[in-house]
């Protein structure tokens, strides 16, 4: 059986190189609106979006991302020209919060890839955002601030036109599943 999700999924890689222009608007927002539509627990939508093309915003969540994972000299968004970060609650409030957040972000670089646009999940915005700094930019962020204590950071994406072709998937493992009938 083969049509285009089917594809799309097979097709879909991480890129960790990005062209310096920024997408479109409307780029942007098929991308986000494709995250709104991921499922989610119970149907409360309790994931948070927020996308970041203001270039000193991106250089200070870039640099608290690096000092987290210990690489203050590198990129961890691979100088993508728009990140994209997902909230959600913490376990405290719902057990769910990390599966309907990584889902938003799945189906975010489903949406890119099958618009010509490529991403890359970025990981450590709980860390992130558990720092004095993180919580700081949280208020920034444009996150309701009643909500602000009770969200953690999920992941991100770095978004952006590729400027390499998407490398060759991997094998797919032997006996990756099982059906029982």
């Amino acid at each position: 059986m083969d049509n285009a999700v089917l594809k799309a999924l097979r097709s879909r890689r991480s890129i960790r190189r990005f062209k310096p222009g920024q997408i479109s608007d409307a780029e942007l927002q098929a991308v986000l609106e494709a995250g709104t539509w991921a499922p989610t627990a119970h149907g409360l939508q309790d994931p948070w979006i927020v996308a970041v093309q203001k270039p000193e915003l991106k250089e200070r969540i870039s640099k608290l991302n690096a000092s987290v994972w210990g690489r203050e000299d590198f990129d961890p968004f691979y100088g993508a020209p728009t990140y994209v970060l997902v909230f959600a609650s913490r376990p405290e409030k719902t057990l769910n919060g990390v599966p309907d957040g990584s889902l938003v972000l799945g189906n975010m670089m489903l949406a890119a890839h099958s618009i010509g646009l490529g991403s890359c999940w970025i990981n450590r915005e709980r860390e992130m955002f558990e720092t004095p700094d993180g919580k700081a930019l949280m208020a920034e962020l444009g996150l309701p601030e009643e909500l602000q204590s009770g969200l953690m950071g999920v992941g991100a994406l770095a978004l952006g036109y590729p400027a390499h072709e998407a490398p060759a998937p991997k094998p797919r493992k032997e006996a990756y599943w099982r059906v029982i009938k």
